[in-house]
């Protein structure tokens, strides 16, 4: 497989994660692509690790927020990381 080839699958999975994870309030996709020692530096309870507390931090999410909506507006690969660029939408 060619870099390029991994660079859009990387820039795919993410945009993917998203789609899953906060539009269609997939919760359960946290114990797919969060590593167990994931660290959420944004976690509002503090740096918690792996995917559980991701998953009932978006769990709330989608109580306060029922419409909460995601919106990637650019991704850019290079190696193995990628970067996001997204609108969060949401009223309570």
């Amino acid at each position: 497989m060619s870099t390029e080839q991994t660079l859009e699958q990387n820039k795919r999975f993410i945009r993917n994660h998203f789609e899953e994870f906060v539009n269609r309030k997939n919760s359960a996709v946290a114990y797919q692509n969060f590593a167990t020692d994931f660290v959420d530096h944004d976690e509002p309870d503090g740096e918690l690790v792996g995917p559980e507390p991701a998953k009932r931090m978006m769990e709330n999410v989608y109580i306060k927020y029922p419409d909460i909506h995601v919106t990637v507006e650019d991704t850019i690969a290079e190696g193995d990381k990628v970067m996001v660029r997204n609108v969060w939408r949401g009223t309570d």
